[in-house]
């Protein structure tokens, strides 16, 4: 599982598991609280699910997590089901990602249109973002809410109460992770932004702010214990919807985070094996307390420019994160909620891909129409109606492009003058280029149609150029000339490809119109005409 491990390396993956660990430790408790958990639910989750994706992920570099793009969905499932359900949903979550892999649908990720992807990670981020209005400003009584519009509803009202204190350890929070990065770029950002309003607040105004401790008891400074959730049947019909969601957003996010890796490290990852090893993290993780987890593309981003060679640099960051979590629990219940908050925001304002957006909404085509509502959808329903309609929207739109890519046309017609002066036409030549399938088979049919009137009764069709025919194209096509011989047409088939060959020999209408009716060519085929007339 650690193939390639040399003595050389250990220094470069020690150095790069203890950076990433860093940086892991406020994500996976600010993520944790943000999806309505106790803060050490995403320190487990880091621990556990960052050393099984580790050694079993489909990519060497990859850092696995609870992420920002969880939270919508996690919180919406503890909000509504409780705690004990979203381990349950977890588990079901990683068996889902198991059968994927067994599946090998790993590939077909790689599908999903970027305008949808864009689209609801831009809402993921609004939601992460608004959410933390309320710690930022230190609102007092506000509720967490399933829906944004409900949110932003109880933080207007309690706007009232809002808390100076808290609004200047934020600042300070903000500060840090605007300048640190200008004056400092080696130091760990986000573990600065975190300790530094923390000992501000610990110094100055101790009792004035929301903490850790104070909101969620503190952290325990205890390895998570083995509990196996009490999964009923009534449970699996309740949670496999939110299963599934999680379990597809998992498996988007860690194969795109692997093939961010690939492109900064050269390398190839196994999109199965990545399934496989997500999967396994995410049914072990939530029997000990752990939140969902996937790969995290800053995470990994980290791991890789802080000089990771080998899988081992994962396995260290798990371990650093364990032994934090040991030595310095007690610590972080002094941790205000408002220094948690600038975070949160700067991860939400760093997964936006604001640019992109924007660029995809000045096309003002179809990639902007699934843009707008797969980021609505997410924003004010869930991810779990705005990823199947925004796919939706993208197959049909898709559809639609290439609908318009289907040509019909009358390319020659061959008349002759006898003795007694009369033209007689010996036969026409019809063109279809392009996609003959579900989408264009109604353009064909209309288009077609008017085609079979008059003289000649011996039609060419040249197919050289169809590039597909599925089961609907198949079926007008097979009308089509099952109308014309009933008319009295004779109907040469010209160009078509071997697969087109095979696939009417299976359909039987190679049989009805007979071997002699397929030629490799349309000069061969008026030949044959001509010699006959």
């Amino acid at each position: 599982m650690l193939a390639g491990l040399q003595l050389q390396h250990l220094r470069r993956d020690f150095i790069s598991g203890i950076t990433v660990g860093i940086v892991a430790i406020p994500l996976g408790m600010a993520f944790a609280m943000a999806s309505g958990v106790k803060p050490e639910y995403g320190i487990y989750t880091t621990i556990i699910a960052g050393l099984i994706v580790s050694l079993l992920g489909g990519s060497r570099f990859q850092i696995a997590g609870p992420t920002g793009a969880f939270i919508p969905i996690l919180l919406a499932v503890v909000l509504q089901y409780g705690y004990e359900n979203l381990l349950i949903a977890g588990f079901m979550a990683g068996t889902f990602l198991v059968l994927m892999s067994f599946l090998r649908i790993g590939n077909l990720v790689h599908y999903i249109p970027r305008s949808v992807t864009i689209g609801f990670t831009t809402g993921i981020a609004v939601i992460i973002f608004t959410g933390q209005l309320g710690n930022l400003f230190g609102l007092n009584g506000m509720a967490q809410k399933q829906y944004f519009h409900e949110n932003m509803l109880e933080f207007f009202q309690h706007l009232p109460t809002l808390n100076l204190y808290s609004l200047g350890i934020a600042s300070i929070g903000i500060v840090s992770i605007v300048l640190i990065p200008k004056i400092a770029p080696r130091v760990p950002v986000l573990l600065v932004a975190l300790l530094l309003p923390t000992f501000v607040s610990i110094l100055f105004f101790p009792s004035q702010l929301d903490t850790i401790g104070t909101v969620f008891g503190g952290i325990s400074q205890s390895l998570p214990t083995f509990h196996l959730p009490n999964i009923t049947w009534t449970k699996i019909n309740q949670l496999w919807g939110p299963a599934f969601a999680i379990a597809s957003l998992g498996a988007i996010e860690s194969l795109l985070s692997a093939v961010v890796a690939d492109g900064m490290t050269k390398e190839k990852h196994h999109s199965n094996r990545e399934l496989f090893g997500q999967g396994i993290a995410n049914m072990i993780t939530p029997l000990f307390g752990g939140i969902p987890a996937t790969g995290a593309i800053a995470r990994t981003a980290t791991n890789i420019k802080s000089g990771a060679a080998t899988r081992l640099s994962g396995v260290i960051h798990s371990i650093f994160v364990l032994l934090t979590l040991l030595l310095f629990a007690p610590y972080a219940s002094h941790i205000p909620l408002a220094a948690m908050a600038p975070i949160l925001m700067y991860v939400a304002w760093n997964m936006s891909q604001i640019k992109t957006f924007k660029a995809l909404l000045k096309r003002k085509n179809s990639d902007s129409l699934v843009l707008v509502v797969t980021f609505l959808l997410t924003v004010f329903v869930n991810l779990t109606v705005a990823i199947p309609i925004g796919l939706l929207l993208a197959v049909l739109s898709f559809v639609k492009k290439k609908s318009e890519l289907l040509q019909l046309q009358q390319e020659e017609s061959f008349q002759q003058k006898s003795l007694d002066d009369n033209w007689s036409i010996h036969y026409k030549i019809f063109t279809i280029k392009g996609p003959l399938f579900f989408g264009t088979a109604q353009t064909f049919e209309q288009a077609i149609a008017h085609k079979l009137a008059g003289n000649p009764k011996t039609l060419i069709i040249d197919m050289t150029d169809v590039s597909l025919i599925d089961a609907t194209g198949e079926e007008k096509f097979t009308i089509f000339v099952t109308t014309a011989q009933q008319n009295g047409y004779t109907i040469l088939i010209a160009g078509l490809p071997n697969w087109g060959i095979e696939l009417f020999q299976q359909s039987g209408l190679f049989d009805q119109l007979g071997m002699d009716a397929f030629f490799s060519d349309v000069d061969h085929a008026k030949q044959v005409v001509l010699e006959a007339s």
